[in-house]
Parts: structure tokens; C-alpha cells; sequence
């Protein structure tokens, strides 16, 4: 069976921490929706980028779709405190998180939208250093990329290739993950 993931975007987000994970998840196979958190399907980022998401997360909600294997938030400055502030988004992180799917974070994301939702209690996770200390709950750990459970972290856009690299290991199977690595000179 296809395995599915979302990329949520939302104004300001961190273009690279988005793009690459959604460009990697389809070469290696996976159904990928970008879904824009406002009303409008174009999505600007931080640094001035224009993305075209597929569907509205309303429209997501209100078509029952709003489901996936894996679920990705990409950082950035408004971008992650703009996912934060939706409370839609947080239900929707929240229930995926609680079901055991694959929940993504990577940046600032990991610190201002998943600490705050409690999906890293007890877990360990990466983010943005310096942001480590907005989570009393979870363990820091100063590694590229933290797979624990069905958190997977990482630390900033340079190290976005091995995000999506390891959320398609964990997806799909670690061969995969190395496959897509290779395919594109990672």
C-alpha cells in the first residue's frame, strides 16, 4: 500500500526544510500533499519564495482528508510560530502523533509546535540549537537527526537532506532512505 504524508506550510516558512522533504518523499515513491494552514493556496516563505500548496488545510478538514502515514512541519520564523498558533493544525499533529504516525518536525518546529502540544515528552529530539532550552520535557540531543518513536527531528535546513532521508527510512525502510541518499549524491 502507497504510504502518504503531509507538508504543512504556512507564511514564513523555511523554504529548503519544506522542499527537500517533499522532493525526496517523491522520488522515493510517496504521495506527498502540501497543504497551506491560511486560505490561500500560495504560500510565501522566509525568504520570499512562493509555493503552491495542493489543498487548503480548511479544505483538507472539511474533505475528511486530513490523514496520512507521516506528517511534516517545516521551520522557520513566522513559519513555525504560524503553525503553532493554528489550533487546527495542533488537533491535526496531536491526533496523528497519538495514533502512532509519523510525526516530522524540523528547526524551530520541533520546539515551538510539537513541545508545546507535549508530543516530546520523554523523547529525545533535535532542533535549531539554542531553542533546546523551550523544552522542559523532552531530552536534547545535539545530533543532525533524532528518530524516537514516530518523532523524527532535526536540526536546521542544512541538514534537510538527512531529515528526509531518515523520514523515508522510517516510511518506507532504511534501504529506501539510502537509495533516494545515493540518487542524490547525499
Amino acid at each position: 500500500m502507497e504510504k502518504t504524508a503531509l507538508v504543512l506550510l504556512a507564511e514564513g516558512f523555511e523554504e529548503v526544510e519544506a522542499v527537500t522533504p517533499i522532493d525526496y518523499m517523491r522520488r522515493a515513491g510517496i504521495a506527498v500533499t502540501t497543504v497551506a494552514i491560511g486560505d490561500c493556496l500560495t504560500v510565501k516563505g522566509a525568504r520570499g519564495i512562493a509555493v503552491n500548496a495542493e489543498i487548503t488545510l480548511k479544505d483538507l478538514m472539511r474533505q475528511g482528508k486530513a490523514e496520512g502515514d507521516a506528517i511534516v512541519i517545516p521551520g522557520g520564523i513566522p513559519g513555525a510560530q504560524n503553525i503553532a498558533a493554528s489550533g487546527d493544525v495542533g488537533a491535526l499533529i496531536a491526533g496523528m502523533a497519538a495514533a502512532g504516525k509519523l510525526v516530522c518536525a524540523i528547526c524551530a518546529s520541533p520546539v515551538l509546535v510539537l513541545g508545546p502540544l507535549g508530543i516530546l515528552a520523554g523523547k529525545s529530539f533535535t532542533c535549531y540549537p539554542g531553542m533546546e532550552e523551550g523544552v522542559q520535557n523532552g531530552k536534547y540531543v545535539k545530533e543532525s537527526v533524532v528518530v524516537d518513536g514516530n518523532i523524527v527531528t532535526s536540526r536546521g535546513a542544512g541538514t534537510s537532506g538527512l531529515f528526509s532521508v531518515a523520514i523515508i527510512g522510517q516510511l518506507l525502510d532504511k534501504a529506501d532512505g539510502e537509495r533516494i541518499a545515493k540518487a542524490v549524491l547525499l
